[in-house]
């Protein structure tokens, strides 16, 4: 029996078991994307290193979500992933002061991929999938790593050599600037924002999290100002065998994330949900990561257009999926506010568009959601209104960039 969204996805991740990676010796030389991971067991003494493919030249796309929803299929992003091999050493998440971290901020600081040379205590082993983070191939502890040398990113020496500016407001400056936010995070990552005497290495699915919600609480403070939408509009985006659907109603700021994994492993339906209101949410969501990073890239497009709106988003993750890291839900809500929005007079009809379109009927949606089955009960809408003969539609088998 699942309890609850934690304990099924580690069934998925382990299922992702039988996925191979590249193999490697003892000794290897390539090329760093550039790319670092910092490790969460144990903090504060915590695994960190750089992640390195056996190929030399430009491995930028490996680790640039930012480009994988619109140009590669799941199958070319697991690929990339699979042969990035990852070193390690021990090291204290708050001792930055040692050539070895050193090395790692040079890599994250640089504007292109890196050529790097290291040694392994044994040959590295293994892969990593999570819900949280990217995944990665095999790994095993350092006993040799070196690194050229590369030329920084202007923005990301600025923050780096300005060690009177606080942390958060170097990532939201980065932001405000273009910068991608996979950038962002591993520079924020590998202790290279925040006063002096406080930078530290962070884990990195803290780090994602932590930049998400930094991002997103600013632009929430800006959209609470702004006045309100005056439709129900419907945003959609498939890719990656999942369906979203962002639906956005005119109330003030209210929030709530819906998803469903429909026969991923075999017959199981299951939904989680969690929502907050206008005021700030206090607790961390036990949806993770991705509660965070659909809420800011909707309040993106929010801020973009200075307007203000309650937002109901439901996902569907369909056969085949594989969990990848919370990217794919930032980059796929992105996209789908990208989109042209459709105009509906009502949530009805909204959801009524939305039962042609997912494969999960919505009276279960509404059944496992708070925000949503209050907005119906408001507008004297009942289940009955959106039951009907149950389709099953199925992604294209390239689904990327598709609505």
């Amino acid at each position: 029996m699942i309890l609850g969204k934690g304990a099924y996805l580690k069934q998925l991740t382990a299922a992702t078991m039988q996925m191979k990676s590249v193999e490697v010796g003892k000794e290897l030389a390539g090329s760093t994307p550039p790319s670092v991971f910092i490790g969460s067991y144990n903090y504060p003494d915590i695994y960190a290193g750089p992640m390195i493919a056996p190929v030399h030249g430009d491995t930028g796309i490996m680790d640039r979500p930012e480009e994988w929803i619109s140009h590669c299929s799941q199958e070319e992003i697991i690929g990339y992933r699979m042969n990035l091999v990852r070193g390690k050493r021990l090291n204290n998440a708050f001792d930055l002061d040692n050539r070895f971290v050193g090395k790692l901020q040079e890599i994250v600081l640089s504007t292109n991929s890196i050529e790097s040379e290291v040694s392994f205590e044994s040959a590295p082993a293994g892969h990593s999938f999570s819900e949280e983070h990217t995944p990665f191939g095999p790994s095993a502890p350092l006993e040799r790593f070196e690194i050229e040398a590369q030329r920084w990113d202007h923005s990301l020496e600025k923050v780096y050599s300005d060690t009177d500016l606080l942390a958060k407001d170097a990532v939201l400056d980065l932001h405000r600037q273009g910068t991608a936010f996979s950038t962002i995070q591993k520079a924020f990552s590998a202790g290279t924002m925040g006063l002096g005497g406080n930078r530290h290495l962070v884990p990195t699915r803290w780090s994602i999290t932590a930049c998400d919600t930094m991002i997103g609480d600013h632009l929430l403070k800006n959209v609470k100002q702004c006045p309100t939408i005056d439709t129900v509009r419907l945003y959609e985006y498939a890719s990656l065998n999942n369906r979203y659907a962002v639906i956005l109603l005119p109330t003030a700021w209210q929030y709530e994330w819906t998803e469903a994994f429909l026969h991923v492993l075999g017959n199981e339906e299951y939904v989680f949900s969690d929502y907050e209101g206008f005021k700030r949410k206090t607790g961390y969501s036990p949806l993770g990561g991705c509660y965070y990073s659909c809420k800011m890239a909707v309040l993106e497009e929010l801020a973009r257009q200075q307007r203000q709106a309650g937002v109901i988003v439901l996902r569907e993750a369909l056969p085949g999926y594989v969990p990848m890291g919370v990217f794919n839900v930032r980059e796929n809500v992105r996209s789908a506010m990208k989109e042209r929005p459709s105009e509906f007079e009502n949530l009805k009809g909204a959801l009524s568009h939305v039962a042609g379109r997912f494969a999960l009927p919505v009276q279960r949606f509404v059944t496992e959601t708070t925000l949503l089955k209050e907005s119906l009960r408001q507008k004297q809408c009942t289940l009955s209104d959106f039951t009907g003969p149950r389709k099953i539609p199925t992604l294209p088998k390239e689904t990327a960039g598709t609505t």
